[in-house]
């Protein structure tokens, strides 16, 4: 992106984003700021943005927006989701957009243990502080659902939160998964979720289930 619009200003431009994510996760909702000097119209400059960025990215939509606005310091909360393709045999066409997990899966438990979740809590057992070590965050939504595949059946997790953790969101869906598979059960989990504690955590979903949906801000 900053190589893109360095191009179009014939500088150096800097972006601010929401946040990072993992590498391997995607993202929908992304949200960037940048300041740009720039004489056309907004629809010519997002053409022109998109002309310039690889195939695998690509600005959706861009708006002139007040000075001062922060992508990240702004932001009132985040939508991910998480995808899984629950099969028998290898999908091959899923392998970039979501975790196949073999074997069967309980969705009662799965959403039992994501019920645990909903409220303000130290998550610090699913993951790190991006700065400094407060890991109490506040997660307002927390639900699994479910829908057929061909082959099996795709589970998809989505979580709404007013900041994520360090690999928190994946932490969280892999234990998830540990729960409805019968190697954790659901005290357990609930157990090593209130300890706070990172050493106790356990499966690390994989990056590709990931996406960053939306970002939420006040206006």
């Amino acid at each position: 992106m900053e190589a893109a619009l360095s191009q179009l200003a014939g500088q150096a431009v800097t972006v601010y984003a929401s946040g990072r994510t993992d590498s391997g996760v995607h993202a929908s909702g992304q949200v960037i700021a940048f300041d740009l000097v720039w004489r056309h119209s907004e629809l010519q400059l997002l053409r022109a943005l998109n002309a310039l960025l690889p195939e695998d990215i690509a600005l959706q939509t861009l708006r002139t927006t007040r000075p001062d606005f922060h992508p990240r310091f702004d932001a009132l909360a985040r939508v991910y989701e998480f995808s899984i393709v629950n099969a028998a045999t290898r999908q091959p066409l899923w392998r970039r957009g979501a975790w196949q997990v073999f074997g069967d899966l309980n969705f009662d438990l799965l959403q039992q243990a994501a019920d645990l979740l909903v409220g303000s809590h130290d998550f610090g057992a699913f993951g790190q502080a991006p700065q400094g070590n407060n890991t109490v965050r506040e997660v307002t939504l927390s639900r699994w659902t479910r829908g057929p595949l061909r082959r099996g059946r795709l589970l998809r997790y989505r979580v709404e939160g007013n900041a994520f953790l360090y690999h928190m969101v994946r932490r969280m869906v892999g234990m998830q998964v540990d729960v409805a598979q019968g190697r954790l059960d659901l005290a357990a989990f609930e157990q090593v979720f209130r300890s706070g504690d990172l050493a106790q955590a356990g499966t690390l979903a994989p990056a590709q289930g990931l996406v960053l949906l939306e970002v939420r801000y006040a206006d």
